[in-house]
Protein backbone atom coordinates (compact mmCIF):
# COMPACT_ATOMS: atom_id res chain seq x y z
CA UNK A 1 0.00 0.00 0.00
CA UNK A 2 2.80 2.56 0.88
CA UNK A 3 4.66 1.75 -2.62
CA UNK A 4 1.06 2.50 -4.63
CA UNK A 5 0.64 5.64 -2.64
CA UNK A 6 4.24 6.92 -3.03
CA UNK A 7 3.73 6.11 -6.73
CA UNK A 8 0.64 8.02 -7.01
CA UNK A 9 2.26 10.85 -5.18
CA UNK A 10 5.13 10.81 -7.63
CA UNK A 11 2.85 10.45 -10.72
CA UNK A 12 0.65 13.30 -9.48
CA UNK A 13 3.40 15.49 -9.08
CA UNK A 14 4.54 14.56 -12.32
CA UNK A 15 2.34 15.72 -14.09
CA UNK A 16 1.52 18.62 -12.27
CA UNK A 17 5.02 19.58 -12.31
CA UNK A 18 5.60 20.99 -15.70
CA UNK A 19 3.50 24.24 -14.11
CA UNK A 20 5.95 24.48 -11.63
CA UNK A 21 9.43 23.77 -13.42
CA UNK A 22 11.37 26.77 -14.42
CA UNK A 23 11.65 26.42 -18.58
CA UNK A 24 14.99 28.68 -19.44
CA UNK A 25 14.71 31.48 -21.65
CA UNK A 26 16.98 31.43 -24.54
CA UNK A 27 17.12 34.57 -26.90
CA UNK A 28 18.85 32.24 -29.15
CA UNK A 29 16.36 32.26 -32.28
CA UNK A 30 14.04 34.29 -34.46
CA UNK A 31 12.02 37.22 -32.41
CA UNK A 32 9.20 39.58 -33.50
CA UNK A 33 7.31 42.35 -31.83
CA UNK A 34 3.97 43.62 -31.88
CA UNK A 35 4.72 46.10 -34.95
CA UNK A 36 6.37 43.47 -36.86
CA UNK A 37 9.74 44.50 -36.83
CA UNK A 38 11.85 40.89 -36.29
CA UNK A 39 15.38 40.29 -35.24
CA UNK A 40 17.70 36.91 -35.38
CA UNK A 41 19.80 36.23 -32.07
CA UNK A 42 22.66 33.82 -32.88
CA UNK A 43 24.28 31.42 -30.05
CA UNK A 44 25.86 32.78 -27.52
CA UNK A 45 29.74 32.14 -27.47
CA UNK A 46 31.71 30.97 -24.59
CA UNK A 47 31.87 34.78 -22.89
CA UNK A 48 27.79 35.55 -23.25
CA UNK A 49 27.92 37.55 -26.45
CA UNK A 50 26.06 37.21 -29.46
CA UNK A 51 25.55 38.93 -32.97
CA UNK A 52 22.48 38.85 -35.13
CA UNK A 53 20.20 40.82 -37.42
CA UNK A 54 17.56 43.34 -37.00
CA UNK A 55 14.33 44.58 -39.22
CA UNK A 56 12.41 47.31 -38.04
CA UNK A 57 9.43 47.58 -39.26
CA UNK A 58 9.18 51.78 -37.93
CA UNK A 59 11.17 54.33 -38.91
CA UNK A 60 11.16 57.92 -39.38
CA UNK A 61 13.31 57.96 -42.11
CA UNK A 62 12.39 58.36 -45.94
CA UNK A 63 15.12 55.63 -46.36
CA UNK A 64 14.23 51.99 -47.00
CA UNK A 65 14.76 49.80 -44.19
CA UNK A 66 17.19 47.41 -44.01
CA UNK A 67 18.54 44.31 -42.58
CA UNK A 68 20.57 45.60 -40.05
CA UNK A 69 23.54 44.23 -37.56
CA UNK A 70 22.77 43.86 -34.18
CA UNK A 71 25.58 42.70 -31.42
CA UNK A 72 24.97 42.28 -27.47
CA UNK A 73 25.54 40.10 -24.47
CA UNK A 74 23.52 38.09 -22.38
CA UNK A 75 24.72 38.19 -18.55
CA UNK A 76 26.64 35.17 -18.18
CA UNK A 77 27.13 34.77 -14.42
CA UNK A 78 24.14 35.11 -13.68
CA UNK A 79 22.49 31.12 -15.05
CA UNK A 80 19.26 31.49 -14.75
CA UNK A 81 16.08 30.66 -16.34
CA UNK A 82 15.21 34.41 -17.12
CA UNK A 83 18.35 36.39 -18.02
CA UNK A 84 19.02 39.62 -18.61
CA UNK A 85 20.85 41.49 -21.89
CA UNK A 86 21.85 44.07 -23.67
CA UNK A 87 22.43 44.50 -27.10
CA UNK A 88 23.15 47.14 -30.17
CA UNK A 89 21.47 47.69 -33.60
CA UNK A 90 23.54 49.79 -36.42
CA UNK A 91 21.12 50.64 -38.36
CA UNK A 92 22.45 50.29 -42.31
CA UNK A 93 20.01 52.82 -43.65
CA UNK A 94 20.01 55.96 -41.08
CA UNK A 95 22.66 57.07 -39.39
CA UNK A 96 21.36 56.15 -35.74
CA UNK A 97 21.96 53.39 -33.27
CA UNK A 98 20.18 51.74 -30.90
CA UNK A 99 20.95 50.41 -27.49
CA UNK A 100 18.19 47.83 -25.79
CA UNK A 101 18.29 46.05 -22.88
CA UNK A 102 16.08 44.40 -21.00
CA UNK A 103 15.41 40.35 -19.47
CA UNK A 104 14.20 37.35 -20.64
CA UNK A 105 11.47 35.78 -19.41
CA UNK A 106 8.70 32.61 -19.87
CA UNK A 107 4.98 33.23 -19.61
CA UNK A 108 2.60 31.44 -17.57
CA UNK A 109 2.06 29.96 -20.98
CA UNK A 110 5.41 28.33 -21.45
CA UNK A 111 6.09 31.49 -23.91
CA UNK A 112 9.30 33.17 -24.66
CA UNK A 113 8.76 36.87 -24.22
CA UNK A 114 11.60 40.08 -24.38
CA UNK A 115 11.02 42.85 -22.37
CA UNK A 116 13.56 45.70 -22.96
CA UNK A 117 13.79 49.00 -22.93
CA UNK A 118 15.49 50.96 -25.98
CA UNK A 119 17.37 54.35 -26.66
CA UNK A 120 17.79 55.65 -30.22
CA UNK A 121 20.76 58.07 -30.94
CA UNK A 122 20.40 60.05 -34.24
CA UNK A 123 23.14 62.31 -35.52
CA UNK A 124 22.54 66.11 -35.83
CA UNK A 125 24.33 68.48 -37.51
CA UNK A 126 25.59 70.51 -34.11
CA UNK A 127 25.64 70.34 -30.52
CA UNK A 128 22.98 72.70 -30.09
CA UNK A 129 20.53 70.64 -31.48
CA UNK A 130 21.87 67.71 -28.65
CA UNK A 131 18.96 67.64 -27.12
CA UNK A 132 16.99 66.20 -29.46
CA UNK A 133 19.10 63.37 -30.79
CA UNK A 134 17.72 60.87 -28.24
CA UNK A 135 14.92 59.10 -27.60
Amino acid sequence: MVHTTLFLVVLSLALVAPGFSARKCVLTGQWVNDLGSNMTIGALNGKGEFTGSSHTAVTATTNEIQLSPLQGSQHRINQKSQPTFGFTVNWRFSDSITVFTGQCFVDEDGKEVLKTMWLLRSRVDNIKDDWKATR
